[in-house]
């Protein structure tokens, strides 16, 4: 069988699942890429006329804000022990900077991290649990739960899929030349609402840094009963003998 006619024969029905299953997964916690089968599944609409991408993309948020609030339920109940469980089963995503990064991230800009970290694949793992480890208000994380999800997968869907409709009537009438230009749109839309996102979790990672740093320059204070810095050791010449 031809690839196209495969293709053509995937129940749309299964393709819905796919994308809310895989999505609900990697919102829930587990380091899985929603977004290629996102990506993949809109373009594959875009093709198919079977396949519909409302919803599609009414699945993927489905599935993203459900597999949030179930992450958020198990991070609240689970506490910082769960974040170091997950750091001894998936050290890549969970190691100890990457929750300091992401936990520094959300008690700065709080609920709001949660609708931009919906862009970053990072950020987007750690959403639910972490939000439920930090005691964050349930009202404000399902806020910004629902319209990051909705934001990022229906706005995702939308560009997928008309960049993929003008790039078939483009490559149609100019060939790879209007395909070639398609594919760069599109790219470039995602790369805009990419790097507003990036820039939230970037100033967080600085910040956390320069504190680091100042950390480091600040001498001890000596605790009680220890005797005082000896002259010669601290840079100062010691007092001249008087006979």
């Amino acid at each position: 069988m031809h690839i196209q006619d495969w293709l053509e024969n995937v129940p749309a029905v299964s393709v819905y699942l796919l994308v809310g299953v895989v999505i609900g997964l990697e919102s829930l916690g587990i380091p899985l890429p929603g977004e290629i089968v996102l990506v993949s599944s809109a373009l594959l609409a875009s093709q198919q006329g079977h396949i519909d991408p409302l919803i599609l993309g009414t699945c993927a948020t489905v599935g993203a804000v459900v597999g949030d609030s179930i992450g958020y339920a198990i991070g609240r109940r689970g506490g910082k022990p769960l974040l170091d469980w997950l750091g001894g089963k998936f050290p890549r995503h969970f190691g100890p900077s990457h929750v300091a990064t992401a936990e520094r991230s959300f008690q700065r800009w709080g609920m709001w991290a949660v609708f931009f970290g919906r862009f970053i694949a990072l950020l987007r793992i750690f959403a639910g649990p972490l939000s439920g480890v930090l005691k964050m208000p349930y009202w404000k994380f399902l806020t910004a739960n629902v319209l990051g999800g909705v934001v990022w997968a229906g706005g995702t869907t939308a560009v997928i899929y008309y960049v993929g409709i003008v790039a078939e009537a483009w490559l149609k009438r100019f060939s790879w030349l209007g395909l070639v230009a398609a594919v760069l749109i599109g790219l470039a839309s995602m790369v805009i609402v990419k790097r507003r996102a990036a820039k939230v979790a970037a100033e967080a990672i600085e910040e956390r840094r320069a504190e680091r740093a100042a950390a480091q320059r600040e001498p001890a204070p000596a605790a009680d009963g220890d005797p005082p810095p000896r002259p010669e050791l601290d840079g100062t010449p010691p007092a001249p003998v008087r006979d």
